[in-house]
């Protein structure tokens, strides 16, 4: 039996918004005063949004579930700190899992007096039935060219996750071809391009666009400009 592919796609000019002087969030899912039915989570992907802060400003948050929070700079550099002691720097080219338990705060300080940053906040629900808060960082390969680079993964050497989920990130010239296998088809796929363009499953996304999709063993991509960027999460979508 053939199973439809199912599929919705979350264009970056029909994406939330919120905004204060010195912040602008754009929101792909449901968050804060942004509640529209068409932008529920898909399944433990409970937030993906993409933020600017202004100079020497801070950002709070709070998770109300264990949740796997992935930060990941895309222009400028961050300070952070959260409720399990840790203070840092996170820059463009790496990326942080902070496994917080219901109720844990992090901070987000913008280090520079008068450039802005801009960076990605992912939450992943984590309803596993044993969960450890801790914090990881790693490194991203943005240098090696028209292939996927390995974000996350469950119990990876460089960057753990405690569920199943998985996370790659690739840089790609124009019109280079890619399939991404799943590693289990009941799972699904969220992607966001980050810059540039790509022809994802015969669907044109253009910068910070995004899509998910269900029921599919493997999903193809081309690069349709040059030195395009594709972040791919496999994700658990239970019914």
């Amino acid at each position: 039996m053939i199973t439809q592919t199912e599929g919705q796609i979350y264009l970056a000019s029909q994406r939330g918004l919120s905004q204060l002087s010195i912040f602008r969030s754009f929101h792909t899912f449901n968050f804060g005063q942004y509640q529209d039915e068409s932008r529920a989570p898909f399944g433990n992907l409970q937030i993906f949004n993409d933020d600017t802060l202004t100079g020497d400003k801070s950002l709070g948050m709070q998770v109300a579930h264990n949740t796997e929070v992935i930060i990941l700079p895309v222009v400028g550099a961050l300070e952070y700190r959260n409720s399990l002691g840790k203070t840092g720097m996170l820059e463009a080219g790496q990326i942080q899992v902070f496994a917080a338990a219901k109720g844990m705060e992090y901070e987000i300080t913008n280090p520079y007096d008068t450039e802005l940053v801009n960076f990605i906040q992912i939450w992943l629900k984590n309803d596993e039935p044993v969960f450890e808060a801790n914090m990881q960082e790693n490194n991203i390969d943005l240098e090696t060219r028209n292939q996927l680079s390995p974000l996350f993964a469950p119990y990876a050497e460089d960057l753990t996750i405690q569920q199943e989920a998985y996370a790659y990130i690739g840089k790609y010239e124009g019109r280079e071809e890619a399939v991404y296998q799943l590693k289990n088809p009941d799972n699904g796929i969220f992607v966001f391009i980050i810059e540039g363009a790509f022809e994802v499953q015969n669907r044109l996304m253009e910068a910070r666009d995004g899509l998910s999709l269900r029921n599919l063993e493997e999903l193809e991509f081309e690069a349709l400009s040059n030195d395009a960027i594709i972040l791919i999460m496999e994700i658990s979508v239970p019914d």
